[in-house]
């Protein structure tokens, strides 16, 4: 497999992982906890799961930063050279930069969770009424963060997909040869 080709589905095999196991927890592993039949058994299988999802998410996120560097190597050339490839780049890589803050905060919120064992909740990220301080502080935030990544990596699997439109040889040619010269 040619290099590009590889940087290309580690970037989006890691990006599509990383964006719809995040959707898919905070869609449905969390209201399923609350289905567990109290609120200890909800934040233990809320626990369970986060915490399963963890190492798969982390090489989702692996495969994604070593592809998305691999294709930024291949396509060093068209950035510099090619209209609106750099815009769509420092977009990309500020938007990646920002998924990766919000994800490493959630990790350590998680964590502070987690190590509660079976945090009273209703559900995976709404603390019960007998959840204390900075594990419900923590489960509060967790609530609020767990769209925010799937709202960053969204937006990243969007604009990835306008940047596989910049490379159609027509839009190489009508880039370069409408980008103004120094």
């Amino acid at each position: 497999m040619a290099r590009s080709t590889l940087s290309r589905s580690l970037h989006d095999v890691g990006l599509a992982a990383w964006f719809g196991g995040t959707l898919a927890n905070a869609v449905s592993l969390n209201a399923a906890a609350g289905e567990a039949g109290s609120d200890r058994a909800t934040g233990a299988v809320a626990n369970a799961g986060w915490d399963r999802w963890t190492p798969v998410n982390a090489a989702a996120i692996g495969a994604h930063l070593i592809g998305s560097v691999g294709q930024l190597a291949a396509n060093k050339q068209r950035v510099a050279q090619q209209q609106g490839v750099g815009a769509m780049s420092t977009a990309k890589t500020v938007l990646t930069a920002a998924a990766l803050g919000v994800t490493a905060y959630s990790r350590v919120l998680g964590q502070i969770v987690s190590a509660n064992g079976a945090t009273p909740s209703k559900r995976g990220t709404k603390a019960s009424k007998r959840a204390k301080g900075e594990v419900a502080a923590a489960q509060a935030r967790l609530d609020q963060l767990q769209w925010v990544i799937p709202a960053i990596t969204g937006t990243l699997v969007v604009i990835s997909s306008y940047a596989g439109e910049q490379q159609r040889p027509s839009e190489v040619l009508r880039g370069t040869s409408a980008k103004p010269t120094a």
